[in-house]
């Protein structure tokens, strides 16, 4: 008698529990339009505004993104790659039907700061609102600003094909009332003026941790300030932690050779590759003097509080015959420019003894490399860079990762490993470009 009574009041607990939770997931999305706020008066463009503009879309890499290959600049239509499927970059022109013609510098904010498009679509997060959400509200109307001083150009970028639900607004709503808040840029009082800078550019511009930050399985970061590593979306590169001295050593690499890497790509202890090359030749290279080094002396701080982080134990080592075997390839392919002891001969083949890269616990990019070659970007400080040829027909799988087997262990001259790379991980590298 007393289940039969409770029957209907359940039912309608269970009812205020749904509504409510609809009503979080839409206030948390969409909640502002619902206060007073007005449009603002909108700023007056100047030549030092737009100037800064420019320079803003040049280090947050907005032009790179916004460019496909072959295309106009900033007409969008570049395929930014997911796991659940590629996201097209929009067309930042001022072109009124395909681009931000018609957008105000309100709307242009609330896209950054909101992940929200002007009639209030929900944008998917491969564009990196959790990033310029940290932006100023000055840094964003000078982006603004510089955009609509650029050519008009009518461009439709392609729908993206994002697997469904996943690019469905019910989903991207639930997801961002999950894992989305924006993230307002506050000086730290405790802290000089260039570590505030350096925190402002590797949170917001930057976009540091969209790339060297961890994500869960429905593609969320652990904040702008997660610099932990992490294996990127999509890809087989892996992103360094810039806080583990194992992985990339910034706590003890000089800030002038830091500044030297992140404006040039190489440095006397390090080259850039793959997504990081691409970074500093459209991105960083353009940074001033003193924002790199702003930017340095913060990536530097961060791996001085993190302290030291534990290291992956290393595997079982490998079979004499494969020890063998990688010997073999390393004297034939490798030892001509880096060396028959891995030495190197700089500043034109780095060294691979002692080398941190050479350790990294996932040798994804490694294995990208020996596959694929790879060049250092082309800088102003590094206009010629030496490169390493492709092995892609050259080697098999096990020659690969005997090879690699063989930098790790027999070349390290006692430094701690990593353990063994497998021909079946060599086998996904070269199956993902394939496709």
């Amino acid at each position: 008698m007393i289940r039969g009574r409770l029957g209907p009041w359940l039912i309608l607990l269970a009812a205020g529990l749904g509504l409510s939770t609809l009503g979080a997931v839409f206030w948390l999305n969409w909640g502002d339009w619902l206060q007073t706020e007005r449009p603002q008066t909108p700023p007056v463009a100047t030549a030092e505004s737009i100037a800064r503009g420019e320079y803003l879309a040049r280090i947050g890499h907005c032009i790179a993104c916004h460019t496909r290959r072959g295309g106009e600049p900033l007409a969008g239509g570049r395929p930014i790659a997911t796991p659940f499927g590629p996201v097209y970059s929009s067309n930042l022109t001022p072109d009124p039907d395909t681009g931000l013609g018609q957008w105000t510098a309100d709307d242009f904010w609330r896209a950054l700061h909101l992940g929200r498009s002007r009639n209030g679509r929900l944008l998917a997060p491969a564009f990196p609102y959790e990033h310029t959400s940290v932006l100023t509200r000055n840094d964003s109307d000078a982006l603004f600003a510089w955009l609509r001083e650029q050519p008009a150009l009518a461009h439709r970028p392609p729908p993206h094909g994002l697997a469904w639900p996943v690019g469905t607004q019910a989903a991207l709503a639930v997801w961002r009332a999950l894992f989305f808040r924006p993230q307002a840029f506050r000086n730290d009082p405790r802290q000089s003026a260039e570590w505030n800078r350096g925190a402002y550019l590797v949170k917001g511009p930057g976009q540091c941790a969209a790339c060297h930050g961890p994500r869960n399985a429905w593609g969320a970061g652990q904040g702008v300030d997660a610099l932990s590593g992490s294996r990127m979306a999509a890809s087989h590169w892996y992103a360094p932690s810039l806080i583990s001295e194992a992985e990339t050593g910034l706590a003890s690499t000089p800030i002038d050779d830091i500044v030297r890497l992140l404006q040039t790509g190489i440095s006397p202890t390090a080259s850039t590759s793959g997504p990081m090359a691409e970074v500093v030749q459209h991105s960083l290279q353009h940074m001033t003097a003193d924002d790199l080094r702003a930017m340095a002396a913060y990536l530097q701080w961060r791996a001085r509080e993190a302290g030291p982080v534990s290291v992956r134990a290393s595997a079982a080592a490998s079979p004499a015959t494969d020890r063998a075997r990688g010997r073999a390839v390393y004297e034939q392919h490798c030892a001509d420019c880096h060396g028959r002891n891995g030495e190197g001969r700089a500043p034109a083949y780095p060294a691979l003894q002692g080398n941190r890269a050479v350790r990294l616990a996932d040798p994804s990019n490694l294995v990208q490399l020996v596959l694929h070659g790879g060049y250092p970007p082309v800088t102003l400080g590094n206009p010629q860079p030496y490169g390493m040829p492709p092995f892609l027909l050259e080697l098999d799988d096990r020659d690969i990762a005997a090879t690699l087997n063989y930098l790790r262990s027999t070349l390290q001259a006692g430094e701690a490993t990593a353990g063994e790379v497998s021909p079946q991980q060599v086998r996904r590298v070269r199956d993902a470009a394939s496709r």
